[in-house]
C-alpha cells in the first residue's frame, strides 16, 4: 500500500519517466531499473546512485486509505514522526527527532508541484497542511529528510515534502462516491486527463464533502473542497505548464478534552469520563454555537464555532523547462491569494460543580444552564453522571492575509569529465509571504458531555450577582494576554549551486544556499506592554447594562502599534558521497547544514525591540539544523532494505500554543532510520522504523529543562503496510505503532505507546469498477497524542487529545 521502497508501482513507472516531472501510475513492471526521485535534488536520479535519505508514494496508494487526511496518509510512511488526530489541517510533523515545539512542521517544508504551499509551516493555529487536500489529483508524494533539503528549498533543514499532481500524461480519470457508515460523511472524488492534441494535455480533480465527521459535534463540521487544473504544452525541447487552485474547506479543529488520569507518571492509566468518550467526542454542540467577543477593529463579533478551520486560497502558477545550448532550465512560479479563519476550542480548567463554580464566583455560588433543552434550571451536582463543569476557552485566528509568491528558477547542465559526469546547478529562489492575523479569545463555562449535547452554564454569586453571560464568563482569556493583531511581510532572496562528480562507483557532491530576507509590518497587543491597556468595559449584549463579564473584555490598543523591522541571513551547505559496492548494493554519507527564518513564533517576544522593530540579536531572525547522516541501501528481486543513521543539531525559538511562554533552546539527536520492502507475487509489503533519541541540551529562559528529553518525542515509530493485490480484489492494512513519550518537557508524566490499525478490501468486479471498504483505527485504540498535564493530577482529572476512533466509509469508483 504504502510505497516507501523499489517495491512500489510508482517507482517501477519512474524509470522510463519524461523529465518534467515523476511518471504517473502504470502497471507494474517485473523489476524495476532504478528508482529516479526528484524532490530536493539537483538533477532526478536512482535512489542508488544519491546521498540521500528518500521516501515515495503513490497517489493511487494514498486512495486506499480512505477518505482521510494528509495527515492519516503521511503518518504511514517511514521517516516521518505525525502527531495527528486534530483534523484536516494544522497537525504536527517532523522528522529525526528534531523538535515539534508549538505545532506545524518547522524544520519540515510541505510542498506543492516543487513550491512551498506557504514560508512558514508553523503558524499559531494554521500549520501548512491547512492549505493543502489529499485526493484524485496527487500522482505522487515523495519526501526527502535531512540532506540536500537544506539547500535545495527555503526554511527545510529537515527534509521536503512534495505533493506532486498528476499532468494528463495518462488518459482517462474516475469518479469516486464515498459515504461514511457508523460516522456522517458524504465525499465526491473525481479527475480526469486526456491529451487535446499531440502536444497539448490537461489534468483535472478535485473534491467535495459534507457531514458531521468522525466525532459527535451536533452539526456539519465539514463542508467544501477543492478543485485543481492543469494544462500543460509540450515542444522538441521542453513543456510550459499553467495550473490553478481553488480551496474552500470547512473542517474541525479538535483539541485535548477530558479524561481521567490515574495510576502513576511512568504508567498513567488514562479512561473516559463519564458521558464522554475521548474517540468520538468533543466539547461543542449546538448549544455551544459562537464566539462572541471584540473584533480586530474592538468591534463586537460573532464567529460560529462550527467553522472550525476554513482555509480559503486560490492560486495561479506557471512551470517551464526546456533544453538550450546543453542546460536544462526550468522555473517554476506561483501567486497564492490566501485566507480563512480558523477556531478552536479547549479547557482550561475541569472540577467538580461546586469547585469551578466557586473559583470564578465565590463561595456558595450556584450554576444554572445558559442554553440547551435545560436552559434555566440548575445544574445537578451529578449532571451527566461525572457532575464536572469547564471553563472553556475558545480561540481564533482570523487570517485576513495570507498571500504567498514564489519564484525558482535553476539551470542544470551536465559535463563529461574524465570518466565521470560532472553535473552542476545554479539558481535563485525569491518569495513573499504575507501574515496579517486577528487572535482573538473567550472564557466560556460548559458541562462535560459529549454526543453533541454540550450546553453553556451561568454562575451566580452568593449575593445573587450574574458572573456569567450568556454562559460566558470572559470576553478574553481571563485577562488580556495573547490577544494580538498582526500584519508583516516577509521577503526572500536566495542564490543556490550544487556541483556533483559521479564517476566509475563513485558520486561526490555539494551545494550551497544563502538566504537572506527581511521582516516588515507591524503588530499590536497588551502583550506588548509599556502601559497598554488590553481590558475595558462594554455592554456585548446591547441591554444597556454593564455585567461582570462585561467588565472583563479583552481589547486592542489599536493606537500603539509597535514596528517590525528586520533582516536576516544565514547560510545552508551540503556535501556527501555515495559509493554504489555493486548493482544492488550502495553506501552514503553526508553533512549538511541548514536555516529556517523565524515567523510569528518571536513576535511579541523579547527577539524583537517594540521600540525600533528590530531584532535584539541577530541569532533570532532563524535558527541552524546541523545533521550528519550515513547509511546503505539495498535492493533486488524485489526486495529492498535502507537503513539510515543520524546525528542532529537543532536551534529552536518558539511561543508554546497554551501559554505563549517564549522558548529559546538547542537541542541534540540522534537515532537510525530503517525500512524495506518485498514483493511475492499478489504479496506484498514495506515497513518502517526509527529509532530516536533526543535531549534538550540547553534552555536559555528555563535552565532548569537543560538535559531533559523533549516533550513528544517516542523511542520508537514503526509501520508496516501489508497487502494482497489480485485481479477481482485488493486486501491491505496499514499499521502504525508508537511508543511512550513525555506529556512535557518537565518529564514526570509519560504518555502511553499505542497501536492502530487500518484496513481496506476493494472489489474489482470489471475494469471500470471498484466497490471498496475501508477502516482506521479498527481496534478502537486510545492513542494520546497530548496530554495538557505535566505530571499526575491530584484530582484524578486531566484533558488530552487522542486519534480518533474507528471510522468505517464504503465508495464505488467508476474509472473510465
Amino acid at each position: 500500500m504504502i510505497a516507501t521502497t523499489s517495491v512500489s508501482t510508482q517507482a517501477m513507472a519512474q524509470a522510463n519517466a519524461k523529465p518534467d516531472r515523476p511518471a504517473e501510475p502504470q502497471e507494474a513492471q517485473a523489476e524495476p531499473e532504478k528508482e529516479v526521485f526528484s524532490t530536493g535534488v539537483a538533477k532526478g536520479r536512482d535512489r542508488l546512485d544519491s546521498a540521500t535519505s528518500t521516501s515515495s508514494l503513490k497517489g493511487s496508494e494514498a486512495q486506499k486509505l480512505g477518505p482521510v487526511g494528509l495527515a492519516d496518509i503521511l503518518r504511514t510512511m517511514a521517516g516521518i514522526r505525525v502527531e495527528n488526530g486534530i483534523s484536516e489541517g494544522n497537525n504536527n510533523y517532523t522528522v529525526r527527532g528534531l523538535p515539534i515545539g508549538s505545532g506545524g512542521s518547522k524544520y519540515v517544508q510541505i510542498e506543492e508541484d516543487g513550491l512551498p504551499v506557504v514560508e512558514f509551516n508553523d503558524i499559531f493555529n494554521m500549520a501548512g497542511d491547512s492549505f493543502v487536500r489529499a485526493d484524485f489529483t496527487i500522482g505522487q508524494i515523495e519526501t526527502i529528510r535531512g540532506g540536500s533539503a537544506s539547500t535545495f528549498a527555503t526554511g527545510s533543514p529537515g527534509g521536503l515534502i512534495n505533493l506532486i499532481s498528476k499532468t494528463g500524461e495518462v488518459e482517462g480519470g474516475a469518479i469516486q462516491v464515498t459515504a461514511g457508515l457508523d460516522y456522517d460523511l458524504k465525499r465526491v472524488d473525481f479527475d480526469y486527463g486526456a491529451k487535446l492534441s499531440d502536444s497539448l494535455r490537461f489534468h483535472v480533480g478535485g473534491f467535495y464533502r459534507v457531514g458531521e465527521g468522525p466525532r459527535e459535534t451536533g452539526m456539519t463540521s465539514f463542508k467544501g473542497g477543492q478543485v485543481k487544473l492543469n494544462v500543460t504544452k509540450t515542444f522538441a525541447n521542453g513543456y510550459i505548464r499553467a495550473y490553478a487552485k481553488l480551496l474552500d474547506d470547512r473542517a474541525p479543529s479538535y483539541a485535548t478534552y477530558p479524561v481521567t488520569i490515574t495510576g502513576t507518571n511512568d504508567k498513567p492509566v488514562i479512561g473516559n469520563i463519564a458521558g464522554f468518550d475521548i474517540l468520538k467526542d468533543t466539547m461543542f454542540s449546538p448549544n455551544v454555537s459562537a464566539m462572541i467577543t471584540l473584533d480586530g477593529n474592538n468591534q463586537i463579533a460573532r464567529y460560529p464555532v462550527k467553522n472550525g478551520q476554513n482555509p480559503q486560497s486560490k492560486s495561479l502558477g506557471l512551470e517551464a523547462q526546456f533544453e538550450l545550448g546543453g542546460w536544462t532550465l526550468t522555473n517554476r512560479m506561483r501567486y497564492a491569494n490566501t485566507s480563512g479563519e480558523f477556531l478552536r476550542g479547549f479547557p482550561s480548567t475541569v472540577a467538580p460543580l461546586a469547585t469551578l463554580a466557586a473559583s470564578l464566583a465565590g463561595t456558595g455560588a450556584t450554576a444554572t444552564y445558559a442554553t440547551g433543552p435545560d436552559a434555566g434550571k440548575p445544574v445537578p451536582a451529578n449532571a451527566n453522571g461525572n457532575g464536572l463543569l469547564a471553563n472553556f476557552f475558545v480561540n481564533t485566528y482570523n487570517l485576513r492575509n495570507g498571500d504567498h509568491f514564489a519564484n525558482d528558477f535553476r539551470g542544470t547542465r551536465v559535463w563529461k569529465l574524465g570518466q565521470g559526469d560532472l553535473t552542476v546547478t545554479g539558481g535563485v529562489y525569491v518569495a513573499t509571504q504575507t501574515i496579517a492575523v486577528e487572535a482573538l479569545q473567550i472564557s466560556m463555562v460548559t458541562d462535560v458531555v459529549g454526543g453533541g449535547r454540550g450546553a453553556l452554564v451561568n454562575l451566580t454569586s452568593a449575593a445573587g450577582v450574574a458572573q456569567t453571560q450568556d454562559g460566558i464568563y470572559a470576553y478574553s482569556r481571563n485577562g488580556p494576554r495573547l490577544r494580538r493583531s498582526f500584519d508583516v511581510d516577509y521577503s526572500f532572496f536566495a542564490p543556490y549551486a550544487s556541483v556533483n562528480y559521479h564517476f566509475g562507483k563513485l558520486a561526490i557532491g555539494g551545494s550551497l544556499r544563502y538566504d537572506t530576507g527581511s521582516a516588515r509590518g507591524w503588530m499590536v497587543g497588551a502583550d506588548l506592554g509599556d502601559g497598554r491597556n488590553g481590558t475595558v468595559s462594554v455592554d456585548m449584549n446591547g441591554d444597556g447594562r454593564i455585567s461582570a463579564p462585561e467588565t472583563r473584555v479583552s481589547a486592542l490598543p489599536l493606537g500603539r502599534p509597535a514596528p517590525v523591522d528586520y533582516t536576516f541571513k544565514y547560510l545552508s551547505y551540503s556535501a556527501g558521497i555515495n559509493y554504489r559496492a555493486a548493482e544492488p548494493l550502495a553506501f552514503f554519507a553526508r553533512y549538511s547544514r541548514g536555516g529556517r527564518a523565524n515567523a510569528d513564533k518571536i513576535l511579541f517576544t523579547s527577539a524583537i525591540d517594540n521600540g525600533t522593530g528590530k531584532l535584539t540579536a541577530s541569532e533570532h531572525g532563524f535558527d541552524i539544523v546541523r545533521q550528519l547522516e550515513g547509511g546503505l541501501k539495498f535492493r533486488k528481486n524485489g526486495i529492498t532494505f535502507n537503513a539510515t543513521t543520524f546525528l542532529a543539531y537543532a536551534d529552536d525559538h518558539n511561543q508554546l500554543n497554551a501559554t505563549a511562554t517564549w522558548t529559546y533552546r538547542k537541542y541534540r539527536t540522534y537515532g537510525l532510520e530503517l525500512e524495506g520492502g518485498i514483493r511475492r507475487g499478489p504479496f506484498s509489503m514495506v515497513a518502517g522504523a526509527t529509532y530516536t533519541k533526543a535531549k534538550i541540551t540547553e534552555d536559555k529562559i528555563d535552565p532548569t529543562l537543560t538535559g531533559k528529553e523533549p516533550r513528544h518525542q517516542p523511542a520508537w515509530t514503526l509501520q508496516a503496510t501489508p497487502q494482497v493485490d489480485t485481479r477481482y480484489a485488493t486486501i491491505g492494512a496499514s499499521v502504525v505503532t508508537i511508543t511512550s513519550s513525555y506529556a512535557q518537557d518537565s518529564n514526570q508524566l509519560k504518555m502511553p505507546g499505542f497501536t492502530t490499525v487500518g484496513g481496506f478490501v476493494i472489489l474489482h468486479p470489471t475494469k471500470a469498477i471498484d466497490v471498496a471498504l475501508t477502516g482506521t483505527n479498527l481496534f478502537n485504540a486510545k492513542g494520546f497524542l497530548d496530554i495538557s498535564q505535566a505530571s499526575m493530577p491530584t484530582t484524578g482529572i486531566g484533558w488530552a487529545r487522542s486519534v480518533q476512533g474507528r471510522t468505517l466509509a464504503a465508495s464505488v469508483r467508476f474509472n473510465f
